[in-house]
């Protein structure tokens, strides 16, 4: 036996579909509309990728470091083997960047030296991250007596002659890769132990770290687990501004004779070499080292500067 139909459901069964239409297509247009909210990292790279020079400088620097691992694979030359027939050979299909005065290939030995500029710039940033993150972070987190301390201890280490202290130490310990790392970083983390203390002091009186420290937290947990985390954008920046600076300052110190030693390529030592023989001519030898000492720096200061325009808070809309 059917039942009566209900005065809802007849009502229902006499609109037309057509009806609805409008209100679906309405509907469409506001899904398409509406987005997911952005998280802060997906945003910050959001507005890096419409930076078109940090992103030519990023391009840049990813070319170089995939051609100083791979580079010297494509070369059938050595970058320490002596050819003195072949010396002062111009750019050609046979050596891309000609050739030194001992007819050492100067392609190859360009990304021999690209390697030894970016693992003493990495090296370099990544150790004054460790020890600039850990004492600007206490420093920052303590305050009263325990930041005056440590704070008159970096101006006491600010205070010395970045270069005399360098010169002094590779003196003292003879001149080689590690040599140079530890020269660079003995005072090269005070930049970053400064802006990580500035931000601490900013952030330690936030209701998330005073939760944290009211249910006992220990003080390494909350600046590993909350300090760091909120502090990251100026620590990044920093760091891509660091590595240009030990880059220039290891092909400075090869330059002048107190950095990689021959036989070992690396840019300083390379320009150095040329330096004598520029006015023979000879320009290819100088143009190439320069030349990518000068546009790695250049990319790492628009990345850097990029980098702080996605990442400053204050720039997002």
């Amino acid at each position: 036996m059917k039942q009566p139909k209900t005065e809802n459901q007849s009502s229902s069964q006499q609109i037309p579909d057509e009806w609805f239409k409008p209100i679906k297509k309405d509907r469409e247009k506001a899904e398409n509309v509406v987005r997911p909210s952005l998280s802060y990292w997906h945003d910050a790279w959001r507005r890096l990728v419409r930076n078109k020079l940090a992103m030519s400088g990023l391009i840049f620097l990813i070319f170089l470091s995939l051609m100083a691992i791979f580079g010297p694979v494509f070369s059938p030359h050595s970058a320490s083997d002596i050819n003195l027939p072949n010396q002062n050979q111009p750019p050609s299909t046979t050596h891309f960047f000609g050739t030194d005065e001992l007819g050492r290939d100067v392609f190859t030995r360009t990304w021999y030296g690209a390697r030894i500029s970016l693992f003493v710039g990495l090296a370099a940033a990544l150790i004054d991250f460790f020890i600039g993150v850990i004492y600007g972070g206490v420093a920052g987190y303590k305050g009263r007596r325990t930041d005056s301390i440590m704070m008159r201890i970096i101006e006491i280490l600010y205070g010395l002659p970045y270069l005399l202290v360098v010169i002094l130490l590779l003196v003292v310990m003879g001149p080689s890769l590690t040599t140079i790392i530890i020269a660079l970083t003995v005072t090269g983390w005070i930049g970053m132990a400064r802006i990580v203390r500035g931000q601490v002091l900013q952030i330690k009186n936030y209701e998330f770290i005073v939760a944290s420290q009211s249910f006992g937290a220990k003080t390494s947990r909350i600046i590993r687990k909350n300090l760091l985390p909120n502090t990251m954008g100026p620590i990044i920046v920093q760091m891509t501004l660091t590595v240009p600076t030990a880059i220039f300052a290891e092909a400075f110190l090869s330059f002048l004779g107190l950095g990689i030693q021959a036989p070992h390529a690396s840019w300083g030592v390379m320009a150095n070499d040329a330096l004598s023989t520029i006015l023979s001519g000879h320009w290819w030898r100088l143009f190439f080292p320069a030349f990518f000492i000068s546009f790695t720096m250049f990319a790492f200061n628009v990345l850097g500067d990029g980098l702080q325009d996605a990442l400053d808070p204050r720039l997002r809309k």
